[in-house]
């Protein structure tokens, strides 16, 4: 069974590339390159999958805002 996640990138001070799964809490890793930051992220969800069983009851990602405060 294929079952498919959004994946959240960002890029932190020092260059590193992090990656995180909003459906699935916790899953997150981080790399120097793209190939090797989604090599790792799916190594990551393999593993959340597999500590919180199969649960098909799935969180759909809708998306990001930007806010602006000023302070």
């Amino acid at each position: 069974m294929t079952r498919e996640f959004d994946v959240l990138i960002e890029q932190d001070e020092e260059g590193w590339l992090i990656a995180s799964v909003p459906q699935l809490p916790g899953c997150h890793t981080q790399a120097h390159s793209l190939d090797e930051l989604m090599q790792r992220i799916e190594e990551a969800a393999k593993l959340c999958l597999e500590v919180r069983g199969d649960n098909n009851s799935d969180v759909r990602f809708v998306g990001i805002q930007r806010l602006a405060i000023e302070v």
